[in-house]
């Protein structure tokens, strides 16, 4: 709240701010950060799985395929709600 030319010196990038140093970011940005890793990590779970899938059998794929059917509901949910809808 009080500028003086410490606060004001460059800090590692070598170059003097443009504009206002703190931005906020809006809570959809968040939201949108939070939904892309937690369908990134459950997609990551399919390369194991995929290269395991005749040492598991039958049981092993239809449990995969319980676990998409509720990752695709997760995502229409999602979608439905309008949580990936960039404003």
């Amino acid at each position: 709240m009080r500028p003086d030319s410490q606060k004001n010196s460059p800090y590692e990038c070598g170059f003097e701010g443009e504009g206002p140093v703190r931005s906020e970011f809006k809570v959809q940005f968040y939201l949108v950060a939070i939904l892309f890793i937690i369908f990134d990590l459950e997609v990551a779970f399919l390369f194991p799985w995929a290269v395991a899938l005749r040492e598991i059998g039958v049981i092993g794929f239809w449990s995969m395929i319980i676990f998409l059917t509720i990752l695709t509901l997760g995502f229409v949910y999602e979608w439905k709600r309008g949580a990936l809808e960039w404003k």
